[in-house]
């Protein structure tokens, strides 16, 4: 609440409503990870996964999903955890294309106040996959832009002339 006037006439006026965002909640470890929901396509369980050659130690490979080749992307190594057998995958929109995160748990959908900027230390290249930083329930939140995760060189990889050689 917000406090308007001189000391003797505060008038309480209640503060402006703040954004949500409707998230999907996925667990790493002890840590969180968020995606917007209209980003997401799906969960599943994981399946067999080819290798591509060349690839960021965080991306495991390439699956068929519904008939298409997706990247498969390690949610532990893409944050520099140690990897975590995956108990679901999830198939994110990312443009035009989409892509897979392995994570050891699905944990619901919630809704987040709109999140603020990033904390110095997180500008630049390192960090181009991650949107804000928060916590919840004590764990560390990663609120994440699945359209940054990939980088075009794995998408050059896994088109169907690529896959063909």
């Amino acid at each position: 609440m917000a406090q308007v006037g001189t000391p003797a006439s505060r008038t309480v006026m209640p503060e402006a409503p703040s954004a949500f965002a409707r998230m999907l909640l996925c667990r790493q470890r002890t840590n969180r990870l968020a995606f917007p929901i209209g980003h997401v396509i799906e969960t599943m369980r994981p399946m067999a996964i080819e290798p591509v050659p060349h690839a960021p130690a965080f991306v495991q490979g390439v699956a068929v999903v519904r008939g298409a080749p997706v990247p498969v992307v390690d949610a532990g190594r893409l944050l520099g955890l140690p990897g975590v057998e995956p108990g679901r995958w999830v198939a994110l929109r990312v443009g035009e294309r989409s892509i897979v995160l392995a994570v050891e748990a699905v944990e619901g959908v919630r809704d987040f106040p709109v999140a603020g900027a990033l904390p110095p230390l997180l500008f630049g290249r390192g960090a181009d996959f991650v949107a804000a930083i928060g916590t919840i329930d004590a764990a560390l939140l990663w609120v994440l832009e699945a359209i940054r995760i990939v980088p075009e060189s794995v998408w050059q990889a896994i088109t169907p002339q690529a896959m063909a050689r």
